[in-house]
């Protein structure tokens, strides 16, 4: 379905700007994020309530419009001409229309076009296990998953299935044989998916944000069964995130979870990004890698001791986020200001400098 004109001259101007985000929403102009910081659109006059409807309507497909006006959200991915696919989220604000939409770029980057420590690629290349990519909402972690998706697909002969709301990044069949189911369209939900998975002779799954108990519940018993397993929560850091799926769980199931957990989390990367001196953005990030020490502090219930694990372990490959902002600080890629608003403890990155 052809988008409204004015709806596709918007994404053009997103797409030539580097922009990342377009906000739209009635008696506003329409808004473009650009380099982290929202601008509104030069000369364009506020949006009316039809406009914005018009907008949602020329890209929602008509099956699916009863659910946006049952549940008055819809979350969607849109191609864009040739040019790019928006993930979108309609929803209603006091009665009229609004929506977000974020670029997917058609190219999946590699690790070192975004900035990334290379050592992720080692996570890629396991038969088995969980590996979480973490942080708050837009702060890149669908693009770091991506990459590593691909980086599965251009190295092993395997079967990789994506499990997404909505599907976000194509990824083209290299080696691996690749299918991408979305939720509503090809499965009700992300459990459902889960759980169908085990019939279908997978290798490698990605799932693209753990929001339940049972979704979570799937994925570490994935993880146990042989499968590679890669997925996001809207999390902090490493510890707060085996916090949040241990909680997850009923509390007399919770000291089992933490077994599993420990047997088979491979490791967590928790990232930002930040605004880099040069223009753009530039990632700041945590590592996490389950080793002995670890397992045992997750299984023991101690995950509070968990980041000074993490700032002591640089030699096994672990990344301390203090430490990443501090490097980025001395290389002159970010200012000292804007470290400090990432940093997890101003005290202990002050040591780092």
């Amino acid at each position: 379905m052809a988008a409204d004109k004015n709806l596709s001259a918007l994404l053009d101007l997103v797409i030539q700007q580097g922009g990342s985000d377009l906000h739209l929403s009635a008696g506003a102009p329409p808004i473009v994020r650009v380099a982290g910081s929202l601008v509104p659109v030069a000369n364009a006059k506020p949006l009316s309530p039809d406009d914005t409807a018009a907008m949602l309507k020329s890209i929602v497909p008509e099956e699916r419009w009863p659910s946006f006006v049952q549940n008055e959200a819809i979350d969607l991915s849109y191609a864009h001409q040739e040019e790019g696919r928006f993930r979108v989220n309609g929803f209603r604000v006091q009665g009229s229309i609004a929506l977000a939409l974020r670029l997917i770029p058609n190219q999946i980057r590699t690790f070192t076009d975004l900035n990334l420590p290379s050592l992720l690629e080692t996570f890629t290349q396991r038969e088995q296990g969980f590996f979480l990519v973490v942080g708050p909402v837009g702060q890149g972690k669908s693009t770091t998953l991506a990459a590593m998706i691909d980086r599965v697909n251009e190295t092993r002969s395997e079967h990789i299935l994506t499990i997404e709301d909505p599907v976000e990044y194509l990824f083209p069949r290299k080696k691996a044989l690749i299918h991408q189911r979305e939720v509503h369209i090809d499965a009700p939900d992300f459990h459902t998916a889960l759980q169908a998975a085990f019939r279908e002779d997978v290798d490698v799954i990605m799932v693209g944000e753990m929001r339940d108990y049972e979704t979570i519940s799937a994925a570490v018993t994935a993880a146990e069964t042989g499968h590679l397993v890669f997925s996001t929560l809207h999390t902090n850091n490493a510890a707060q995130t085996i916090d949040r799926i241990i909680d997850m769980f009923p509390a007399e199931q919770q000291s089992q979870v933490r077994v599993q957990l420990a047997g088979s989390l491979l490791g967590i990367f928790s990232q930002r990004l930040v605004p880099r001196v040069s223009g753009g953005l530039i990632p700041a990030y945590e590592l996490l890698i389950n080793n002995s020490a670890v397992a045992n502090l997750i299984r023991e219930a101690r995950t509070h001791e968990i980041s000074a694990v993490i700032q002591t372990s640089s030699q096994d490959g672990m990344i301390d986020m203090n430490r990443s902002l501090a490097e980025l600080v001395r290389r002159g890629e970010i200012t000292v200001e804007h470290a400090y608003e990432h940093a997890m403890d101003p005290k202990t990155f002050e040591r780092y400098l």
